[in-house]
């Protein structure tokens, strides 16, 4: 079995089935706040193939004009993006080993099809903090590789309640999803699921949510 990049954590089933439905829940709240967004590539325009939101006092956002950057507010709505929940602030104290919170949760949804291609998260003034992703829904398969984009890539398994800490070698590994498995989640919808624009077959979710926490700031700054 292939091993984690130096400076990684992967805690396979670190959130149980009810923890998972509580974030579920808290994150269908967000999408209902704050809808769920196309974003494009710099430059070209071109759509991704995963929707987000976010929550925190700043989101990531990408934008043809724009380019990749954090900003305030929704992109469609203008309104301030909503807080991040305790529940997964209480993930970021537990696993972070950070001193200040995250400011930010990019909420990625992955319908049937979508995929992201191998990309470093490198948009924030803040290089120190770790980045800590959690899955929810459908298994992926998560590529990593190295500092270099040519660099040799390893695949992983993520499953629902699977939680990755990209940090001190790792922080700057490229990274992306190959391919969602359709039909192998067990997670059991919120009611009303239907209105985050997920799919749900017997209550049961179907799809995939990433959800990333990033501090972008250093704390002496924060204010």
């Amino acid at each position: 079995m292939a091993d984690w990049p130096a400076g990684s954590q992967h805690y396979p089933g670190f959130l149980n089935d009810e923890q998972q439905t509580i974030v579920l829940g808290a994150i269908r709240d967000i999408v209902s706040r704050s809808p769920l967004f196309i974003p494009t590539m710099p430059n070209t325009g071109k759509p991704f193939s995963v929707r987000m939101t976010n929550c925190g006092s700043l989101g990531w956002v990408s934008s043809k004009m724009g380019g990749y950057r954090y900003q305030t507010a929704h992109p469609d709505t203008g309104e301030p993006w909503p807080p991040i929940p305790e529940c997964l602030l209480a993930i970021w104290r537990e696993v972070s080993g950070y001193e200040a919170l995250p400011e930010a949760c990019l909420i990625n949804w992955y319908e049937p099809g979508a995929k992201m291609g191998l990309h470093v998260d490198r948009d924030e003034e803040n290089r120190e903090a770790p980045v800590v992703s959690v899955s929810l829904g459908d298994d992926a398969w998560f590529r990593v590789g190295g500092l270099k984009r040519r660099d040799p890539t390893q695949r992983f398994l993520l499953k629902s309640g699977d939680v990755v800490v990209l940090s001190g070698a790792s922080r700057f590994a490229h990274h992306g999803i190959d391919r969602v498995l359709q039909g192998t989640s067990t997670l059991r919808a919120a009611t009303g699921a239907q209105s985050i624009n997920c799919n749900s077959t017997g209550n049961v979710m179907q799809g995939r949510f990433n959800l990333t926490l990033r501090r972008v700031t250093h704390p002496a700054n924060s204010a």
